[in-house]
């Protein structure tokens, strides 16, 4: 088997979900090999090779953290050249998307975004996509050159699968044009002790229907329960009742969780665009001729402010 090239999201060290689920997933088409750029490549190592990476390697330099995307994207090219691999997997995060897309044009390569799952093709890797607002699902395949792949978080159950883990240095050199744009300064996100909204097994969603801002905390309130991120609708950000960075849908994040519970949400193609691809779907509404009611799995007709705090009590019950 070809090797695969995989990208590590990681935060000094610490590998983050959707990696080990493209460690996972470059197993069915070849034998994976970890790409970390910055600090704390031994710290991840041992991660890494217990998911499958047959080696790792990794390069520090000031530059991945002084300015944005581009340094990395010259690593990861200098990372083909040295292994030639049959594909580069990427996480399908903001920055991911945008490193794969510079990487696959540097490379003369085709890409293809936001899979949902991949297997061994005679000819190549053939990666599953939800597409036209997860109307439709396709299978598609890069005819040429190396094929760079995003891969959306929850795609894949992260496998243990033991492996050597070698680290080895990789030789960078970072050209004059990756430069141009400079961090200049960064403000820690403040923690709401909740999982990524991109990441989290179960998401809680609010819409129009929460009606107002103070009543978010009904939402929080099941999302605390099940240990679930909290997003919300476009109606919910635009008037202001919930950040813009927890806005699920096409103009938003796209999630894709184990389950996902929408309360108060009418189901319009722009919010389905960002969740439809969730594998179990919850819709708590009052409506019935609500749009979201169309996908669910489950559906309650009634008065979130009713609903879903029972739903609540009845989860910490369980748990206990």
């Amino acid at each position: 088997m070809g090797e695969v090239l995989v990208y590590v999201d990681h935060v000094d060290g610490a590998v983050r979900k959707p990696t080990l689920e493209l460690l996972t997933l470059a197993r069915r088409i070849g034998e994976p090999v970890a790409v970390h750029l910055g600090a704390g490549a031994d710290t991840a190592a041992a991660t890494l090779a217990e998911h499958g990476a047959a080696k790792v390697l990794a390069a520090d330099l000031p530059v991945f953290a002084e300015y944005l995307v581009v340094p990395k994207v010259d690593a990861l090219e200098q990372a083909v050249a040295a292994v030639s691999p049959i594909a580069v997997l990427v996480p399908s995060s903001a920055e991911g998307k945008e490193i794969a897309a510079r990487l696959a044009v540097r490379l003369g390569s085709g890409i293809i975004t936001d899979a949902v799952d991949l297997e061994a093709g005679e000819d190549g890797p053939v990666a599953t996509q939800s597409v036209f607002a997860a109307a439709f699902t396709t299978k598609s395949r890069v005819t040429k050159g190396v094929p760079v792949i995003t891969v959306k978080p929850n795609s894949a159950a992260p496998e243990v699968a033991p492996a050597a883990g070698t680290v080895e240095q990789l030789a960078v050199t970072v050209g004059e044009k990756s430069t141009g744009t400079k961090v200049v300064s960064r403000t820690p996100r403040e923690s709401t002790g909740r999982p990524e909204l991109t990441e989290a097994a179960i998401v809680v969603s609010g819409g129009r229907g929460v009606n107002g801002a103070e009543n978010f905390k009904v939402i929080e309130d099941l999302a605390d329960s099940l240990g679930a991120a909290v997003g919300a609708s476009r109606a919910a950000v635009d008037a202001g009742w919930y950040p813009h960075s927890n806005q699920v849908g096409q103009t938003g994040k796209s999630v894709s969780p184990q389950l996902y519970i929408a309360s108060g949400i009418s189901g319009a193609i722009q919010h389905r665009a960002g969740m439809q691809t969730s594998k179990t779907i919850v819709a708590i509404n009052k409506d019935p001729e609500a749009p979201i009611f169309e996908l669910v799995d489950y559906g309650v007709v009634g008065d979130l402010f009713e609903v879903v705090p029972q739903l609540t009590e009845e989860v910490k019950a369980r748990k206990g």
